[in-house]
């Protein structure tokens, strides 16, 4: 059964920074590139980093330069390194495969206050 655990989410000032890492099991890590995904209040879900099996990456304009992606294949974890903060990457961080399957873990709270 595939489930996804993110963790690592808090409060943070502007300019902080946070890493999330995200726990897979049932073997999505195995298949699939991997991504994060956020969701502020009143906004669509939107994919902001993925990491290809092989380890290229990709993100997405508002993030690059300040986010970066890994894996760890070993323990079948995704993380999120996050630095240089702002306001506006408030949401609820969420990790999925690339394309997502339709499941979706708890996600984790990332505040960042002014």
């Amino acid at each position: 059964q595939m489930q996804l655990a993110e963790s690592g989410g808090g409060l943070v000032q502007v300019g902080g920074s946070l890493r999330l890492s995200c726990a897979t099991f049932g073997g999505i890590f195995d298949i699939h590139a991997m991504g994060w995904y956020r969701q502020a209040p009143g906004k669509q879900r939107e994919l902001v980093a993925a990491i290809q099996m092989g380890g290229s990456t990709n993100y997405a304009d508002s993030v690059n330069g300040r986010f970066t992606i890994s894996r760890d294949n070993v323990k079948n974890t995704v993380y999120l390194q996050m630095n240089s903060l702002k306001a506006e990457d408030t949401a609820v961080y969420y990790c999925n495969a690339v394309p997502n399957y339709n499941y979706w873990g708890q996600g984790t709270q990332v505040t960042v206050s002014s």
